[in-house]
């Protein structure tokens, strides 16, 4: 094979490396052209970012996904996103706790077995023939650990949470043999849902009777009882105080994370619901504690026309969920860390101090103020911090909900309560993102 000349080799190198000073500075100056349409990107105003830029932006982020420009195109969209993200707070979606649930591993775990909870039937010599009775143990025990509630000599209703179990409160309690509906009331502000889920099918037993404040008319009543109260988070009583009144007790938010446990409550009808207890909404599982036989044998008449039942699946894994988080306070000083009820009431207490914090800033809104009590549950005084915040919207500001929402922040007025559309409500029981979004929007408000 013949040499090749010492020059041409010489002559090869210089042509490789001038080729490859070349890529680089072509490189480089991509990069640096990529940095400035980003930094200029970035100053533009807001309301310039319309939906072509957007598509722009993304059209550069696809072509240059694996260079440093697209980083920096990345991040310049994400502040964007940021700023105009739509936050939803309007419904009470109890996600807040999913952090605690995905550290306790398999603790809440079942396995349902394909022969299992095929009938419809549980025990038909209890009165609530479709209840599990694994279920309705631990729901007596979680009581017993929190204090909140007495259990004895009442009867326990399963229900498909506790709007079901709301419905069927309502026809217990109603005589089929009267001239005209009974009313139904409570006092504003009150629960959103009230209304519409008390005359949705234009029952012929009851009729929603408006606020329990001002309520005058003669004859039985149902007085509905919302304790700690939402949306306004505070501690309720009754108000129309009749001998011919009818109480029904909503203690869905009647826990240790939400307001000090005073002391066990006496009714003769109380709804629990699990969705704002542990957070697990989407089993769809409610209980009532009920006083009278016939009261009780009455609701679980209702269910069973309603829905044939309840699920025994979703019973089954409330049972589990309710017994992990009764072990939980009475293992508190195992190594497991802390107990569910300490978890939550810290997670609500920090975003209270959050909010607070961000609304003393300034005089544009406000909030409720609440009484300290000691709690029996945690053994100490402390102040409540509700699921939801009462937020007022102060000065000109007339229509709370619509101001807000030129912020991008959805909430829910109050004139869904029963009173000014100077209130809103907002959920605090959302997932740590989008609280955090939230305060962000407010502080920039």
């Amino acid at each position: 094979m013949a040499k090749i000349p010492s020059t041409a080799v010489f002559s090869t190198k210089h042509f490789l490396a001038l080729s490859l000073a070349l890529n680089v500075s072509f490189i480089l100056r991509m990069l640096y052209e990529g940095e400035q349409g980003h930094n200029m990107s970035c100053i533009k105003n807001e309301t310039d970012f319309d939906t072509k830029t957007h598509s722009n932006i993304i059209k550069s982020r696809v072509v240059m996904s694996s260079s440093t420009s697209s980083l920096a195109n990345s991040t310049c969209t994400d502040g964007k996103a940021r700023s105009n993200r739509i936050i939803n707070l309007d419904h009470g979606n109890p996600t807040v706790y999913g952090k605690y649930w995905r550290q306790s591993g398999d603790k809440t775990n079942i396995i349902i077995r394909g022969w299992q909870s095929m009938s419809y039937f549980t025990d038909v010599s209890n009165i609530c023939w479709f209840l599990e009775p694994e279920f309705a143990n631990e729901v007596m025990r979680l009581h017993r650990v929190v204090g909140n509630a007495v259990t004895e000599g009442r009867y326990i209703v399963v229900g498909t949470g506790s709007s079901q179990l709301y419905l069927a409160a309502l026809y217990a309690l109603s005589s089929s043999h009267a001239a005209q509906p009974i009313n139904v009331v409570c006092a504003a502000p009150y629960y959103s849902s009230y209304p519409t889920m008390t005359d949705y099918l234009k029952s012929g037993l009851y009729k929603w009777g408006g606020d329990a404040e001002i309520y005058e008319k003669d004859g039985p009543y149902i007085e509905l009882v919302t304790s700690p109260n939402n949306p306004d988070g505070h501690v309720r009583t009754s108000k129309v105080n009749r001998s011919d009144g009818l109480l029904v007790h909503d203690l869905a938010y009647y826990w240790p994370q939400y307001t000090p446990m005073t002391s066990p409550a006496d009714n003769d009808l109380s709804l629990f619901t699990l969705s704002k207890i542990t957070g697990h909404a989407g089993t769809r599982i409610g209980w009532a504690l009920v006083k009278d036989k016939e009261v009780a044998k009455k609701m679980t008449k209702f269910i069973e026309l309603n829905s044939i039942g309840v699920s025994k699946d979703s019973q089954l894994r409330a049972a589990k969920i309710l017994s992990a988080v009764s072990d939980s306070s009475e293992q508190e000083n195992s190594q497991e860390g802390d107990s569910f009820f300490k978890f939550s009431q810290k997670l609500m207490t920090n975003r209270w101090k959050q909010l607070r914090e961000v609304v003393n800033r300034g005089a544009l809104f406000s909030l409720p103020q609440f009484s300290p009590a000691f709690c029996n549950f945690f053994n100490q005084v402390l102040e409540p911090q509700p699921a939801f915040v009462w937020l007022k919207c102060e000065g000109n500001v007339e229509d709370c909900e619509s101001f807000l929402r030129e912020h991008k922040i959805l909430t829910r007025s109050g004139r869904h309560f029963g009173v000014s559309p100077k209130y809103v409500r907002i959920s605090m029981l959302d997932t740590d993102e989008n609280f955090s979004h939230f305060i962000d929007r407010l502080s920039s408000i």
